[in-house]
């Protein structure tokens, strides 16, 4: 398998200094930002990459003897948001991400598949939680077929370019789990667009990663390294809790576009975010690297960190650990076997 980090985490310093951190981690891959919910941090100059040689050569130059190669680009963010100010951003970020893909020699841009209003003329995202009632039905055939539309236009830009789209399977998007992924490609009659299979959201979900990528197989296009630690509170409050509180203009808080803005977490949260082996072990996470080679021996795996207990390089020094450990049980049972 293939190893690195979600390059969010070290936002706060400089790509090199980001590859150092990575390299000492004995990992080898860096998945980039590149737009979305997040600025382009470590590639402030995505234009000039796009338009010249040079400025492309220049910055692969920066990966070389580092022992640290690109793994991908990420552009995580909502397409298809209501408020076209959000969602044309986001939607032309992943266009450009597309095309910087094909400058840098990479085949996987990850995002997530967006979330529309619920109708026509909404303002802001609708999410179906449980669709128990007509209503709720119509409001999905109306999301989807949004949706539909504008991957559709996306697949095609991906094939022309050699890229293949992985979605993040998160709530809050109209594709959240196997079911929903099948029915937007169905819709929209894609080929270049499948999962990348980020064991967090399932976790949450109450699902089994394992289960999720056998499940898909070959639609498993790229994957990302997060746990997830169900506190007690989840049997009182359930893992949907929206005890959010609403931060201030003067507290720090990340802008989602626009004039949305990251909430803070629930104090007694049902569940959190942790490094690798605080929610499941090195055994969980062995079978985990195991399904995914059966997928894919070259699958790019990037670990992401957002665990607030510990520090950035704290909890990659943690989460490393644990999946270089899986991924050494694994290649020992594959030898034995």
């Amino acid at each position: 398998m293939k190893l690195g980090v979600y390059n969010a985490i070290l936002h706060d310093r400089p790509l090199p200094e980001a590859l150092k951190v990575i390299a000492d981690l004995g990992l080898t891959g860096i998945e980039l930002n590149t737009g979305g919910f997040l600025p382009a941090v470590h590639v402030p100059n995505i234009e000039k990459i796009l338009e010249s040689d040079a400025e492309r050569d220049a910055f692969l130059a920066q990966f070389e003897g580092t022992g640290v190669a690109i793994a991908g680009l990420n552009c995580n963010g909502n397409p298809l948001h209501p408020n076209r100010q959000i969602g044309d951003k986001h939607a032309e970020d992943i266009r450009r991400s597309i095309r910087l893909a094909a400058r840098l020699g990479q085949t996987r841009v990850v995002t997530m598949s967006g979330l529309p209003g619920g109708e026509p003329g909404a303002i802001r995202p609708n999410w179906v939680v449980n669709a128990w009632n007509s209503a709720a039905l119509d409001q999905l055939d109306y999301q989807f077929d949004v949706a539909a539309e504008f991957w559709r236009e996306i697949d095609e830009l991906a094939r022309e370019h050699g890229v293949k789209i992985a979605l993040e399977l998160h709530p809050q998007n109209i594709a959240f789990n196997p079911a929903s992924f099948r029915e937007l490609i169905e819709r929209a009659g894609t080929s270049n667009i499948g999962v990348e299979l980020d064991a967090s959201h399932l976790f949450w979900q109450q699902m089994d990663p394992v289960a999720v990528v056998r499940d898909l197989g070959e639609w498993v296009f790229h994957a990302a390294a997060k746990d997830v630690r169900i506190n007690p509170n989840a049997a009182v409050q359930g893992v949907l809790d929206n005890s959010f509180r609403r931060l201030r203009e003067d507290e720090p808080r990340t802008n989602l576009g626009g004039d949305e803005w990251a909430n803070e977490w629930p104090k007694n949260s049902a569940w959190d975010f942790v490094a690798l082996g605080k929610g499941h072990d090195t055994a969980f996470w062995t079978e985990f690297l195991r399904a995914l080679h059966e997928v894919d021996p070259q699958m790019l795996v990037n670990i992401e960190h957002e665990d607030t207990e510990l520090g950035a390089v704290e909890g990659l020094e943690v989460a490393a650990q644990v999946l270089l450990d899986a991924d050494a049980a694994l290649a020992s049972s594959l030898a034995t076997n």
